[in-house]
């Protein structure tokens, strides 16, 4: 099953909506801005920019009436990517340096801080082999977010809009959004 997103142009769920249950690259061709949201089911990434660009903010089902508010942009969603629920295993290496470098561990559970469980100082590269996850800037799931599908990332650190950033914790996107 899909999941489901309505977006409203203005705050408090007024003004003009958009209806959808796909990948939305650009919400502008739908509606002149958008400043609150409902996920009626499913679970979400929203961006600030157009085309999955820019700061992001993973939204489960429930109504968020101001966007700038809550999440603490300076501007209004500009595209949202639709999560596919996955059922099966969870399985993640993340590696000390870019490249594959460096340390390496495999993860099949949340880690609330790389630093403690690993005794790593940063996490520059990984690989997500079954499973959608969720990396943090911060210890126990606090800070920006970034959404990582099933992939190589060579370079987390060059990735459009996070230069420089340190991932610290991270959690799988589980059936329970």
């Amino acid at each position: 099953m899909q999941g489901k997103i309505i977006f409203y142009e203005d705050k408090n769920f007024q003004g003009r909506s958009y209806e959808t249950s796909q990948d939305c690259p650009e919400l502008t061709s739908h509606l002149s801005r958008c400043n609150s949201c409902r996920v009626e089911s499913g679970c979400f990434m929203a961006y600030d920019r157009n085309n999955y660009m820019g700061n992001q903010y993973f939204m489960r089902r429930g109504e968020y009436p101001d966007y700038q508010r809550m999440m603490g942009f300076d501007d209004c969603i500009k595209s949202c990517r639709n999560i596919p629920m996955h059922r099966g295993n969870y399985k993640m290496r993340i590696y000390e340096r870019e490249n594959f470098g460096g340390q390496m561990h495999e993860m099949s559970e949340d880690c609330d801080s790389i630093q403690e469980r690993y005794r790593m100082s940063d996490c520059q590269s990984c690989n997500v082999m079954d499973g959608h996850w969720l990396m943090y800037e911060q210890p126990h799931y606090k800070g920006r977010q970034m959404y990582m599908r099933p992939g190589e990332y060579r370079n987390l650190r060059e990735m459009q809009g996070y230069n420089g950033m340190k991932f610290s914790s991270i959690r799988r996107i589980t059936d329970s959004c």
